[in-house]
């Protein structure tokens, strides 16, 4: 989603949610000035009796509002609906890391042929989810992209503490000769992430490259072509 469409749903938001309010506290008001004709009435013959807590006790099948359930479809008390693990369940979505929720190092490998493992954790205080999807790296000027080093996708991976992830980058996956010669690669965690990072990683030739997953295990991130 750009930024400005982000910005305008935002202001949206902000002037629903005032015209709600304003017309709540019209309708508050307009109770008070007849309720004081038709005298006082009990809440709870209305059905409307509130709890010192502030829930409602009208209905027992309104539930808590949290609306769990066994399988971690999510909640309502800020986690999300939930990312198809592919495997006909869910797991919870909390806050997505954003590339300038992470520090990021890269550091060169020798296994299939040479590649670029990308080492990435939280900063400090924050706890973000690495989605079940691959991460974007582009290269040079016309932002060559790279493709998938592997056929399905990963799974989501909580980042936070000590907690690292890892995924492999294979720049030349061509037994050819020629391709660009590049000192550096852009990284983002998704298409929409508006703060990519720029990595140094040594001069490397770029030919149809490709990258794998986000892992836990750097063994698990060696992009074979």
């Amino acid at each position: 989603m750009s930024g400005s469409r982000r910005k305008a749903l935002l202001v949206s938001a902000v002037l629903v949610g005032g015209a709600m309010l304003m017309t709540a506290c019209q309708d508050s008001d307009a109770a008070t000035e007849t309720g004081g004709a038709q005298g006082s009435s009990s809440p709870t013959a209305a059905g409307n009796a509130v709890t010192p807590s502030g829930s409602s006790t009208a209905g027992s099948n309104q539930g808590t509002g949290k609306g769990s359930d066994a399988k971690g479809k999510g909640t309502s008390d800020g986690v999300g609906s939930g990312a198809d693990t592919g495997n006909g369940e869910r797991e919870p979505v909390g806050q997505s890391c954003g590339a300038n929720d992470i520090s990021w190092s890269t550091r060169p490998e020798t296994q299939a042929g040479g590649y670029i493992l990308i080492i990435v954790k939280a900063k400090s205080g924050i706890t973000c989810y690495l989605p079940a999807a691959l991460p974007t790296v582009a290269f040079g000027s016309d932002g060559t992209e790279a493709g998938p080093a592997e056929q399905t996708a990963g799974k989501q991976i909580k980042l936070s503490g000590s907690t690292t992830a890892y995924a492999g980058v294979n720049p030349k996956t061509t037994n050819a000769n020629g391709g660009k010669e590049l000192d550096s690669i852009i990284v983002a965690i998704g298409d929409d992430d508006p703060n990519p990072v720029s990595l140094p990683v040594g001069t490397i030739t770029v030919d149809h490259p490709i990258v794998t997953n986000w892992h836990t295990a750097p063994k698990d991130a060696v992009p074979f072509s």
